[in-house]
């Protein structure tokens, strides 16, 4: 028997079909390495240890899931680590793939710490909220356009690739969920301080209704802000733009 944490934001997936579409977007090779967050009870694990020469690990904060999957599955044992997916250290030495059916309270905190991990990753298939898959997939000028929308955009070619309605899980959420996938980008665009850029697109995001010649005002001075582009608003702008101007802000602030 098992609990149900609501406070960890519970919700098993249950639908066989959906656990099984989710691993193929994976697109697993033989020897590759993954780190699931937050198996639950197992509705991917038993798919994934069943995968040709895994190297698997997981990381879940309820102890209880973690027995619970030991009993299930004894060939977990030494693969498990309790613990919280946005405290812990890198989890492999070399290239890895990242899954899961990601608690839609860290959702945001996951994605960060994807970001902080791009240059070990190979892939992330992770299912979120619907809005919050729909956000990060969005384009310039959609409503749902965002922080999230611009960062991820920068690093990583994203999918939206299908729907998963609350009758797939026990309890049903009340919202509905989507599965995406992560890739990082061949080529990472050159960014020498990558706090610095995030924190010049979350400034433009924190006023978004603002011009940014009145919402970067403290990243440049006053004859660069009179420049086209600082006539438009945070949303309007891809991830490219935000990239040209992080380099006119390095530039004048070297």
């Amino acid at each position: 028997m098992y609990q149900i944490h609501k406070s960890l934001g519970q919700h098993f997936l249950q639908d066989e079909n959906i656990s099984r579409k989710i691993i193929q977007a994976l697109m697993f090779q033989p020897g590759e390495a993954v780190l699931e967050v937050g198996p639950g009870l197992g509705a991917l694990t038993k798919y994934l240890i069943a995968l040709p020469e895994i190297e698997y690990r997981a990381i879940e904060i309820d102890k209880e899931k973690i027995l619970y999957l030991l009993r299930r599955y004894p060939e977990l044992e030494g693969s498990l680590l309790q613990g919280d997916v946005l405290e812990m250290a890198l989890p492999f030495s070399r290239p890895f793939k990242l899954i899961g059916n990601f608690p839609y309270q860290i959702t945001s905190g996951i994605m960060f710490r994807i970001m902080e991990w791009k240059a070990h990753m190979q892939l992330a298939v992770g299912m979120v909220q619907k809005e919050v898959a729909q956000r990060i997939c969005s384009s310039p000028g959609q409503k749902t356009y965002g922080l999230l929308s611009v960062l991820l955009q920068t690093w990583f070619q994203i999918e939206y690739l299908f729907e998963v309605s609350p009758n797939c899980f026990f309890p049903p959420p009340r919202v509905q969920s989507a599965v995406i996938r992560l890739m990082p980008k061949p080529e990472h665009p050159l960014i020498t301080d990558e706090k610095q850029y995030i924190q010049l697109v979350k400034t433009a995001f924190q006023q978004r209704r603002k011009m940014l010649r009145n919402a970067l005002k403290e990243f440049f001075p006053p004859e660069q802000l009179q420049h086209p582009v600082f006539n438009q608003r945070a949303e309007q702008l891809g991830w490219a733009d935000y990239l040209q101007l992080y380099e006119w802000y390095r530039h004048v602030n070297p």
